[in-house]
């Protein structure tokens, strides 16, 4: 019989399937092995509120899952959620072993899943591939171990480091290749973040285009100001999903027919209080409005499903996540297009590749894409 980490990429690889569309719940796979290596059933969680993945497994196997081993990517669940627990079907099934890859770090699971087979005479082991395990699933264990979305800081830089030609000038930067790795990417994050600046300078759609995406993407913008317009083009692709203008309780009063106006387009206004001790500020500038606290906004938009965050811009919403340490990948796509000394630099240290490791380049066309991960102690 093949190893454990054999049948566990395999559970890896199946978990694989449901990306995309079963946020804010975990890619999950599980794979069920008889007693000669042959494997009788796999499953994965396929959407939010859908049968787990550990059950799709067990009903594909059947009778075949008594006396098997199976290889589950996440801990099997000991509570009533949107579907009954799975750890005392697999159980009942009659599995003798159950491999689990990684402990959920739900804390209505939390260990209690795998205390659950073990009592029922269930033979357990866990920390196998659990790397890989956690990898898959950053974005839930983001919401899950520290109340708020994994962030991702995006930025595209022209060959002399500058982000436009000039400040407030629109600027196209990366190539058809890049744009196609973006576009596929947006099909399967939960939501893409934006400073009001970025809306008035380039009035995006941010929309997935070019790529299917199963469920709707949200799209926050950062507007400690209330400068949103009302004819800005996010509203005329509500249909792709909604809008969220994160601002503050003072911008709300002393705008509130702004505050109407960006309510009729069909943006969801919400004010954010500052909480005592807060960090993360994002300033509002010179026109008065306060101050957005960006953990505290993090958190309201984890509570309302979002766990996976792609920061775009502007440089000042970049600059202040990254000082708040809200930060967890960051992405770089490197043109070969110049754009001259009037244009405006990025986060030097962080073009630098200060504070993160960059992975090997990856090549999209005739750009590069410089992508990793945060230095963080937990």
């Amino acid at each position: 019989m093949r190893s454990d980490e054999f049948y566990m990429t395999r559970a890896l690889a199946v978990a694989e399937r449901g990306r995309g569309r079963t946020s804010p719940n975990p890619l999950v796979g599980a794979v069920l092995v008889d007693a000669e290596g042959v494997v009788v059933g796999s499953g994965h969680h396929a959407i939010a509120g859908g049968p787990h993945a550990e059950i799709v497994a067990l009903r594909a196997a059947g009778a075949r899952a008594r006396g098997a081993t199976l290889f589950c990517t996440l801990e099997p669940c000991a509570h009533v959620g949107r579907t009954g627990p799975c750890a005392p079907r697999v159980a009942e099934a009659g599995v003798a072993r159950v491999v689990v890859a990684v402990q959920d770090p739900n804390p209505l699971v939390s260990g209690r899943g795998t205390a659950l087979l073990r009592a029922r005479g269930v033979a357990v082991a866990d920390g196998v591939c659990e790397a890989e395990a956690r990898a898959i699933n950053r974005p839930f264990f983001s919401v899950m171990t520290r109340r708020r979305p994994f962030v991702t800081m995006k930025v595209a830089l022209s060959a002399d480091g500058r982000i436009s030609e000039a400040p407030g000038v629109r600027t196209s930067l990366t190539a058809a290749s890049a744009n196609r790795f973006i576009h596929r990417e947006r099909a399967e994050i939960d939501a893409i973040g934006v400073g009001s600046g970025t809306v008035l300078i380039d009035d995006p759609r941010l929309t997935a285009r070019g790529a299917y995406r199963h469920r709707p993407l949200v799209r926050v913008v950062f507007d400690t100001r209330l400068r949103t317009p009302a004819s800005a083009k996010l509203f005329s692709t509500l249909d792709a999903g909604p809008v969220i203008i994160l601002t503050t309780p003072e911008a709300a009063r002393s705008a509130p027919r702004r505050v109407a106006a960006l309510t009729r387009a069909g943006a969801d206004v919400l004010e954010v209080e500052p909480s005592p001790g807060a960090v993360g500020m994002m300033r509002a500038g010179d026109a008065g409005g306060g101050h957005v606290d960006l953990a505290g906004a993090l958190e309201q938009l984890a509570v309302r499903g979002i766990s996976s965050l792609v920061v775009e811009g502007g440089p000042d919403l970049h600059r202040a996540f990254w000082d708040a340490g809200l930060v967890d990948r960051v992405q770089i796509f490197r043109t070969p297009r110049e754009l001259g000394s009037r244009g405006p630099t990025w986060l030097p240290a962080v073009a630098a590749g200060n504070g993160w490791s960059a992975a090997r380049p990856r090549t999209l066309g005739v750009d590069l894409l410089m992508e990793g991960y945060v230095h963080r102690a937990d």
